[in-house]
Parts: structure tokens; sequence; C-alpha cells
């Protein structure tokens, strides 16, 4: 079995995603073949890893964190890097996909006892990460502290102790009281669990770092934890695709350039990281649009993202007032773009007669495309190759999806993906669904898109961009943790 680390948070959003992501990237620069692995996430923003055994023919979801940590290591993602993911679909329920199928839903209190049995799938995952590997870098979830949860805890002390890896606590200095967290956390935890925390790290640290010498000196004199470093504000992370919808109020604003792209902020909002190829274009202003704020008047392009709750987010796209904005868009010649989710709120109706979304089986859609989707229980989950119909030019992505679209438009189809029709384009040529995630990183057709809207596009490496901001990443870390010590924690 591979050696291990941990990284576990005094809470959420404090960083851990890129440090796992930068530090993976660090190991596998100094030749060591590195693993990621997350126990436990929760995500609405999923990936497609194949399936073992499946020759290609069918794939598994696993949280898009942990396939960028996968990139990291310069290995094929895999579903055991993320043998639980939670995707919500409700304030108190969401989907369980183990190993990467659907294993059933649950809320809150459900979920809680369903986790003994969770475990068995986590430290059998857990085996197959390490095979073959010299170290794998353990992110865990939320935060230890939460002691009313130790008892079934899968996602930090609960797995760190079963499979004996060291942890490293992570604190974000910029949401303030990083002291009272790091300290806090000592205090709460069991002797046992205490005795698992080898250190910690100040994350997101801005200005000059010896003004917390004294707060090094004060976590000291309450833990006797050892400092592995502060790590600065890192900018190469923006370019680094997000985790989660929790960083998307942060992107509700955008530069001013010559292509304003407007994204609702849907309340199940789905892998919302299509969008990031778009937004590294220099020309293009990507604007997500807050539930309660109008649609931008001056968006030369709408794209309706992913949903993990349809017929629930275009009840909510229509009490925003969106619907109204959205066909005013239209009558001035505005583009828009839906893909999964977003392209079955387009049509003209989205039925689920199997109630498999929710207590409402039925919504009248947007009307913007002449289809129609009725939700069928078998879900798509596949890593695609396609081939844009209007432009002739190859796209690469995947598909996590839900329902059947029919009707008269997809005799227009936008995209060819594995030998099939897929999609529908209006008689225009304006609105155009999909299917494919991962449209937009398709270089060639971007640079094409973009230039059909009257911008210049292009001349933009979408992945290579990616790649060389975990090296970046990596680089700084370098620079400011001991990642000496760090490596060597590992057993």
């Amino acid at each position: 079995m591979a050696k291990a680390i941990m990284l576990q948070g005094t809470g959420s959003d404090v960083g851990k995603t890129v440090l796992v992501a930068g530090l993976c990237r660090a190991a596998a620069r100094r030749g060591l073949k590195v693993r990621p692995f997350k126990p436990q996430n929760m995500s609405n923003n999923a990936a497609v890893a194949d399936l073992p055994g499946s020759n290609g023919g069918g794939g598994g979801e696993i949280g898009r964190a942990q396939w960028l940590q996968a990139i990291a290591c310069g290995v094929a993602p895999s579903v055991h890097m993320n043998p639980v993911l939670l995707k919500p679909q409700s304030d108190i329920g969401s989907q369980v996909v183990v190993q990467g199928k659907v294993f059933g839903e649950a809320r809150a209190r459900d979920y809680q006892a369903m986790k003994a049995r969770l475990m068995d799938a986590v430290l059998d995952s857990w085996a197959k990460v390490g095979e073959g590997a010299d170290l794998v870098i353990v992110e865990g979830a939320g935060s230890p502290a939460e002691i009313n949860l130790r008892s079934r805890d899968i996602a930090n002390m609960g797995f760190a102790t079963r499979a004996n890896v060291p942890v490293v606590l992570v604190g974000d200095i910029d949401r303030g009281g990083v002291i009272a967290s790091v300290a806090g956390t000592h205090l709460v935890l069991s002797e046992e669990d205490r005795r698992m925390v080898a250190g910690y790290i100040i994350n997101k640290f801005r200005g000059d770092v010896t003004l917390f010498e004294d707060g090094i000196r004060a976590i000291g004199r309450f833990t006797n934890w050892h400092c592995f470093g502060i790590v600065p504000w890192l900018k190469a992370a923006a370019r680094l695709p997000s985790e989660d919808s929790v960083v998307l109020e942060r992107l509700a604003s955008g530069t001013k350039r010559a292509l304003k792209v407007a994204v609702p902020m849907l309340g199940r909002i789905a892998n919302f990281d299509d969008l990031d190829p778009l937004k590294a274009e220099p020309q293009v202003e990507v604007v997500f649009v807050p539930p309660g704020t109008p649609l931008p008047p001056d968006a030369g392009l709408v794209v309706i993202p992913g949903s993990k709750s349809t017929i629930g987010d275009l009840l909510k796209f229509r009490e925003n007032g969106w619907d109204r904005d959205l066909a005013a868009h239209r009558r001035r010649g505005g583009h828009i773009v839906g893909i999964c989710g977003g392209y079955q709120m387009l049509g003209r109706m989205v039925r689920d007669p199997d109630g498999i979304e929710g207590s409402v089986t039925q919504a009248e859609g947007l009307g913007m495309l002449d289809v129609e989707t009725v939700m069928e229980p078998e879900k798509t989950v596949r890593n695609s190759s396609a081939r844009s119909v209007p432009f002739d030019l190859p796209l690469e992505g995947y598909e996590i999806h839900l329902g059947r679209t029919t009707g008269p438009d997809t005799a227009r189809p936008s995209t060819f993906i594995n030998g099939v029709d897929d999609g529908a384009i209006s008689a225009d040529g304006k609105v155009v669904g999909t299917y494919l995630h991962g449209l937009f990183s398709a270089d060639a057709f971007r640079a094409r898109y973009l230039e059909s809207l009257g911008v210049a596009g292009g001349g933009i490496d979408y992945r290579a961009e990616v790649e060389k901001a975990l090296d970046d990443v990596a680089a700084e870390l370098e620079a400011h943790l001991d990642c000496d010590a760090l490596f060597a924690l590992a057993r």
C-alpha cells in the first residue's frame, strides 16, 4: 500500500482542493507516482471517469475536483479517487453516488445512518487507489471539528483513524479568526483524533508574512502543533476550474470586454466549469447573475448551464423573471446556449412522469427551442468524442444526464456525439442546445463560435493553460511550504 498524508480543513472552502492539486503536481514533478483521494465529496460539479471493466463503454461520476487532482498527478481519473459523491437535489436531500454509480437518494438524517455501509466502499476504493503508487494525498471534507457527526464520519478523522493516515490541518486566514479556528479544532478533537494531526498550514495570506509570527507562536502555545508554512493568495488558482458553487458569488461581476456572457446562477447549478474556457478568453466577460438580479441587457450571449434539478430550477427561473429577460434578449437578436439541464429548459415542456426529480412532474419550458424532454430513470454517464455540426470541428467532453429530448428542432442537431445526433438549433441559428459538457473547451470550436458572434477568440490552448496553472501553483507551494517535511510525514 502506498504511503499517504491527508489535508483536512478548519472549515469548508479553506482551499484544500487547490492545495492537494498543487501538492500532487509538486510530488509528480519530483518523480513520485502520486494519486489523489477524497473519501466523500459534496458537489454538483461532477466529472466522468471510466468504470473498471467497462472497456470505455461507460463511465462513473466523481467530483470535478478529483478529476483536476488526477490531471495534476498526470494520471487518468478513477472512480476510486472519490468513492462517495453527494449531489444536492434540494435543501435537505442529495443523490448518493458510490464508486461512480447512483446508489440512491437520502435526506441528511438518513444519510448519517447510511454512512456505516459506505465506509466499506471507501476503504475498498482506498486500497485500489494506492495500488502501484508511491504517495496518496487525501482531501477531507468540511471540518473534523464537527464532532456531532464524528461517530459516523467517513470524510475526516473517521477515515484517517481507520486508514492510519497522518493529518495536516488547513486554516484560511482570509476569512479571519484563523488562530481561533486552528486552536478551537485542537480543543474539540478527542485525544485519539488529536494524535493524528501532525501540524497545520495557513492558507490565503495577503501581505507581509512576518506580521503573523506572533500568530504562529500563539497557535503553538494552544496546540503544540508544527506550522508547515504560510501560503500566499495563489493567483494561479484563479486559472483552475472551480470546484463548486460556493465560489459563484465571487464571479457575479467581470471585467468589461467585447462580449458579455450572462450565466444565470441556478439554485442547483451543475458543471458550471463549462464556462471556464470562455472566462479565459481576453475578449470575453463572463458574468454569473445571482437570483433576484435581471439578466444584463447588454449581454450578447446567455448560457444556461446544467442543473441537478431541471424542473425545480426552471420554476425558479420564472420566479426570478429571467424568462422575460431571456425573451427580451432573444428579441434583441441575442444568442443563447443551453447545456444539459439548460438545454432541457429551453424546450417547450419538461416532463418527469416517475417523479425522479421530485413531486412536481412537469413544467412549461422557456419555448426557445421546439423540443420536449421526458425524464427517464437510466442516467447517461460517459466521456464522449463529438463534432460540432454547424462548424464541422472536433469536440471533446462528457455527458451526465437524465432524460430524452425530442422534437422538430432536433432535425438540426448541434453536435454529433459518439456517432449519434445530439442537441438542437433554432431555425435562425441563434439558440443552441446540447447534452455535451465541455463544449467550449475545444479551442478551434470556441474560436469559430466566438467569431460567429463577431468576437476575436482563440489562440488559447485551454488545457495547456490549466497544466501551466497547476505548475505555477506547485512552484508557489514549493516556495512557501516545507514540502520535504510534508511528504516525509506520509506513512
